[in-house]
């Protein structure tokens, strides 16, 4: 079983940018509605996945991943995912030890950027940089299968 110890903050301001090593255009849909896990398929450039996960609260989160066909998966979001999809690119930023991984949130959830950061335990020490603000890993309105049904941009609304 895999266990995903991951935390989950909002961004400040754009002074990150200046450190990334890699940016990766992303989208994904979700399958299910979800109760005990969430079903996403999700394409990366050339390249997709199928990924369930338990929703749970907090860091801490059981999570499986399985590698499938790059047009089964535009297929299935296509014709089986729930709108809207979630669009963003992930920027991978190098502080200290770890790496994080800073989403900047496009289509109907424009506007969001969080950071994440994956640990061994969850409580696991690590370097907090100057551009994380608050901590969202409890709030599961930054959870993106809740950004798939109520995306960010409506939350102004």
């Amino acid at each position: 079983m895999s266990l995903e110890i991951e935390r989950k903050f909002l961004v400040v301001d754009d002074s990150w940018r200046a450190a990334v090593r890699e940016s990766v255009p992303l989208c994904q849909g979700y399958l299910n509605d979800e109760r005990d896990c969430s079903v996403r398929v999700r394409i990366s450039g050339q390249r997709a996945w199928l990924n369930l996960k338990s929703v749970t609260l907090g860091a801490e989160r059981h999570e499986f991943e399985y590698e499938i066909p790059l047009d089964d998966a535009r297929q299935m979001l296509r014709v089986l995912s729930r709108k809207p999809i979630i669009e963003k690119t992930r920027h991978f930023v190098e502080v200290g030890p770890h790496t994080w991984e800073v989403d900047v949130f496009e289509g109907e959830n424009a506007g969001l950027v969080v950071a994440e950061i994956e640990l061994e335990t969850p409580d696991q020490p690590f370097e907090k940089p100057s551009w994380v603000g608050e901590e969202v890993t409890f709030d599961p309105r930054y959870y993106n299968t809740n950004l798939a049904t109520r995306p960010f941009r409506s939350w102004r609304a």
